[in-house]
């Protein structure tokens, strides 16, 4: 019989939410709060150790889904937080605000486009100015617009696929390392579709491949000041993000993560503890230039 953990209930493994999921739809970029059922993030049963006391981390795309789970996580563990994200998203960036202040910590919160070079630099030095410094970047943010066939691939969708998840990292990363220093982060989210590609996502799953191969290719010339540079590959998540894919089946929707070993989706608390490793120089010093991925086994053979 399977153990039960500290608060009484199913180990986390099991507890969370499984197949099928609700019918639902809603206009991209979305809205977290609309979601049912509401993403879980408060990951109420990680015990911090004051991993990243006093540092400052920049998170794009914070507002909602795993970078808002990330943002808890590094305040809980004593970080001060600035959310990038679209302006259409203030009601989820307020709610993650919120969040991260309840653990005690700064949230400064940075409506904007990250597909405009200006305003990448400009989060970057507004981070710096109101939270004294910076020292771990996330690139978290992301655009996704599914195609059943590859002739629904506009140029449209492949140019913004790239200016957010390949070009606004280009820019950030260049923005950021001025500020950074020895024992800091880099973090990419990509995607399980970088490391094998989609047959519907297809602009999403070829941007975060370049993705993963810039972080790579940073990482060395990044290692040298003792700044490392690493990638968290998640596998299909319970985030707004697909929800507010327009191209999404809701077939598809309700069955999310059931092809996989776990049978299910991940939940963004679910992926949020591999950023805090990543960020913390004390837990992966020695970690550089590497695809952290948490796909549910979906990398496993069978």
């Amino acid at each position: 019989m399977q153990d039960k953990n500290e608060h009484g209930d199913e180990p986390q493994i099991l507890s969370q939410p499984r197949p099928p999921y609700p019918e639902q739809r809603q206009q991209a970029p979305g809205n977290e709060q609309e979601v049912r059922p509401r993403p879980h993030y408060r990951s109420d049963r990680y015990r911090a150790a004051g991993k990243l006391r006093d540092k400052v981390a920049l998170i794009t795309g914070g507002d909602s889904g795993i970078g808002r789970a990330v943002a808890v996580l590094y305040a809980r563990e004593g970080a001060d937080v600035a959310i990038g994200y679209l302006p259409e998203e203030q009601p989820d960036a307020e709610e993650t605000r919120r969040a991260v202040e309840a653990e005690g910590r700064s949230c400064l919160l940075l409506p904007g486009n990250l597909a405009e070079k200006s305003f990448c630099y400009d989060i970057v030095e507004q981070t710096v100015r109101e939270l004294g410094g910076l020292n771990i970047l996330v690139n978290n943010a992301a655009h996704l617009n599914s195609q059943l066939d590859l002739s629904q691939l506009s140029f449209e969708d492949w140019d913004r696929s790239f200016k957010v998840n390949v070009y606004a990292y280009f820019h950030l990363v260049q923005a950021a390392r001025p500020h950074l220093k020895a024992g800091d982060a880099i973090i990419a989210t990509a995607s399980e579709e970088a490391l094998k590609g989609s047959d519907t996502m297809i602009d999403y799953a070829a941007s975060k491949a370049a993705l993963v191969n810039f972080t790579k290719s940073i990482a060395f010339h990044l290692v040298a000041d003792g700044i490392r540079a690493n990638v968290v590959a998640p596998g299909p998540t319970w985030t707004v993000l697909n929800i507010a894919d327009p191209n999404m089946p809701q077939e598809g929707l309700a069955q999310l993560g059931s092809n996989g070993p776990m049978g299910r989706v991940a939940q963004p608390e679910e992926l949020a503890p591999a950023y805090v490793y990543l960020a913390s120089d004390a837990d992966s010093s020695y970690t550089v230039g590497e695809i952290l991925a948490v796909t549910g086994g979906l990398t496993t053979t069978r």
